[in-house]
């Protein structure tokens, strides 16, 4: 066994890397960006290794860096997570060839299976079903398109390199084409390096399911059971689980060899993922989609159903161990479910979000596991993955599993950054998820449903509250009573101060309000009923949700509002991130709705639209200019109306 193992990645997947490590007595080194040095992977690592600024393409996609860090810490194996290089064969080959052991499969088994036309080709061979796409590597956006309208829409454009959603488009209509072609091509540029594209048929309402595969470099490859990763949003996975509700034991073990001939195929070692993707109406009729060649996000499940520590393994198996499991010694025990946390704003169309981590709760007990990258103090900014922690149940069924994942997600706390967390909870009580019927396309169908529309009215009064207590007397020394905010009045009943308060995303309300206020508690009570929330702040807390209740100047807003009722209308960012696209200048005439912008975030595009005709007045700025949420952007000058005479 390895004595130094480097861990070439960040966040959750870092510090989960670095447990096994330190059960293992292995000794560990981290590496870290600029942005991450006080990072709690760093943190908890024997030794960490700066490898450059905070861009990612600086640092952390930097093999050279990563290769120098290994030399200089005394590594012998590098392990690389999951996201950056996890899949990138040209790192797995530099780590060889520089005397080290790369964690991982062979960087010929990445090449093949990273190249997902080159891997449906090569499973096609082994007997393995494919979805119905095109064929070929290298196809122009007319040849695409052309295999497209073969195929039949709707059909799914998918870069054939790389993974995780990114670049994923589901078009239904034959007109939209040309545009989401070009999108995804810049999209999967933008994540893997690489534009290539391919083309599959579209299977309405499906269901999402992979299998955990195991291989040895002694010629032995099994499997570990399913994972259903049908609840997604945008190709996303957002809950997981094992095993599924869909599979009988015939399917289950039919798929299960599936992904063995498919790992077979391209000589696999280590542990790897087969995804098919499953008509929820015939789940006999499974198509293989891709192999990821890493581990998964959403591995705890497995590991919690079989017992078996995936990252031990992948440890193991590196260091040239044979697998003591047969296939008949793998069995599934109980069930298990995982909900990742985002740092994504529910309530702005699932925007990305940013912000410093406030105040933290993080559950653990008894069938509970949290895998995350957070601290307080944590700057969670928009040059990496959204991905904050995952919650992960584990029961001896699936409705136990669920009703503690909903009870470990309500007692979940992070004040500072707007997170999917609250919205996680309620899709989780979601009647089609409690039964296990669920598709790939639920989330995006129910989303509106499961989103708080409506700030509930105790949490303006536990901000006013929080506002009023700020404003009583010390109790040090003599005080004013006339400058006691109490509401006195000569001959009248008591009126407390009122305070004009804010959530992002929703209307000024005016709003008094009186209550316990502690440093890190605040508990109002409203028509009768006792609230409490956990505070940082002017953050507030309570059931895994969140509110920013900001104070509010409607004397400012009546100001602004009327300086720009006749001037131009400003366009602002709708979340921190980087400007890639400049689609317009100072003086060009643009229409209602023509985009002129593109801020990429957390590996997301957001187009930034002319809201109505006019003229360009300002651009702030330019390709690669990093900005904040909220940020002036462009001014639009509206065209001015044509005067109605006859």
């Amino acid at each position: 066994m390895f004595s130094t193992v480097l861990v070439a990645n960040r966040g959750e997947i870092a510090v989960r890397v670095l447990r096994t490590l330190r059960s293992l007595g292995i000794r560990s080194v981290a590496v870290f960006s600029d942005a991450d040095a006080d990072a709690r992977h760093v943190r908890e690592a024997d030794t960490a290794v700066r490898i450059g600024p905070p861009a990612a393409a600086e640092s952390y996609l930097r093999i050279d860096a990563l290769l120098a860090a290994a030399r200089r810490s005394g590594a012998e194996a590098i392990h690389p997570g999951y996201g950056f290089l996890a899949e990138n064969a040209a790192f797995a080959r530099a780590v060889t060839d520089a005397g080290l052991v790369f964690i991982g499969p062979s960087a010929e088994a990445i090449d093949l299976m990273g190249d997902k036309i080159r891997a449906k080709e090569t499973v096609r061979a082994a007997g393995v079903p494919v979805v119905p796409g095109s064929s070929g590597s290298g196809l122009t956006d007319g040849e695409l398109a052309a295999a497209a309208r073969e195929i039949g829409m709707p059909v799914l454009l998918k870069p054939s390199a790389g993974g995780g959603g990114k670049g994923m488009r589901l078009v239904r209509d034959e007109a939209l084409l040309a545009d989401e072609i070009a999108a995804a091509r810049r999209e999967a540029r933008g994540s893997f390096g690489d534009d290539t594209l391919l083309v599959e048929r579209w299977v309405d309402r499906p269901r999402h399911i992979e299998i955990q595969v195991l291989a040895d470099g002694h010629g032995n490859v099994i499997h570990l059971g399913e994972r259903e990763c049908s609840l997604q949003r945008r190709h996303q996975k957002i809950i997981e689980e094992a095993p599924s509700v869909l599979l009988d034991e015939a399917t289950r073990a039919a798929m299960g060899e599936a992904a063995v001939e498919a790992a077979r195929s391209c000589g696999y070692v280590g542990a790897g993922t087969v995804e098919f993707i499953v008509p929820g109406d015939d789940p006999a009729s499974y198509y293989f989609m891709e192999m990821n060649t890493r581990l998964q996000v959403e591995h705890p499940v497995t590991e919690l159903v079989t017992g078996i520590d995936l990252v031990e393994w992948q440890l193991r198996v590196a260091a040239g161990e044979e697998l003591p499991y047969g296939q008949d010694d793998i069995t599934l025990t109980g069930h298990a479910v995982e909900a990742r946390i985002c740092a994504e704003d529910p309530s702005r169309g699932f925007l990305p979000s940013g912000g410093t981590v406030l105040a933290l709760g993080e559950p653990q007990g008894d069938g509970i596991r949290t895998d995350s990258g957070l601290s307080e103090g944590t700057e969670v900014g928009s040059l990496y993955d959204p991905m904050l922690s995952k919650v992960i149940a584990y029961g001896p069924d699936r409705a136990t599993a669920l009703r503690k994942l909903r009870a470990a997600l309500a007692e979940t706390v992070i004040l500072g950054v707007p997170t999917n967390t609250g919205f996680l909870r309620r899709l989780l009580a979601h009647p089609a998820v409690a039964a296990g019927e669920l598709d790939t396309g639920l989330v995006e169908r129910e989303a509106d449903g499961l989103v708080s529309q409506d700030v509930p009215e105790e949490v303006y009064a536990a901000g006013a509250a929080v506002r009023a207590a700020a404003l009583e007397p010390s109790g040090a020394g003599w005080t004013d009573p006339f400058s006691v905010p109490n509401g006195f009045r000569l001959g009248g009943e008591p009126s407390p101060p009122a305070f004009w308060l804010r959530v992002p995303g929703h209307d000024p309300v005016q709003v008094s309000g009186s209550g316990q206020v502690t440093e890190d508690r605040v508990a109002v009570t409203v028509d009768g009923v006792r609230h409490t929330f956990v505070r940082a702040g002017d953050w507030l807390g309570r059931d895994g949700d969140a509110w920013h209740v900001r104070d509010h100047d409607p004397v400012e807003e009546t100001l602004r509002g009327a300086a720009g009722a006749h001037g131009a209308e400003s366009l602002t960012a709708p979340m921190p991130g980087t400007v890639t696209v400049v689609k317009a200048a100072v003086g060009d005439h643009v229409t209602a709705g023509q985009g002129l912008l593109v801020v990429e975030a957390m590996k997301m595009e957001h187009v930034i639209s002319a809201p109505h005709a006019g003229t360009v007045a300002e651009l702030d700025v330019t390709p690669g200019s990093t900005v904040a949420m909220d940020q002036v952007l462009a001014m639009i000058t509206p065209d001015e109306p044509e005067d109605d005479q006859r």
